[in-house]
């Protein structure tokens, strides 16, 4: 499990499982109904992508996120 602390690291994640899956970046954006742009914004951690698609992203590339109390074990 990757503590996301940071936009970096959920891109970093999003991205080295995209490639992990054989999928460029095209082929995922056409799996989420995203543009290509937006998944670019996504694995660069651009600030202004949208939940929504982030979360689309997310369940397409059969990942799941958790939101935990700190010090909680997840």
């Amino acid at each position: 499990m990757t503590r996301i602390l940071e936009p970096a690291t959920l891109a970093l994640a999003i991205r080295e499982r995209r490639k992990a899956l054989g999928y460029t970046q095209a082929r995922l954006a056409s799996l989420c109904g995203t543009g290509v742009r937006f998944i670019s914004d996504l694995e660069n951690a651009k600030s202004t992508v949208e939940l929504g698609k982030v979360l689309a992203v997310v369940a397409t590339l059969g990942l799941d996120l958790y939101l935990a109390e700190r010090g909680a074990e997840a």
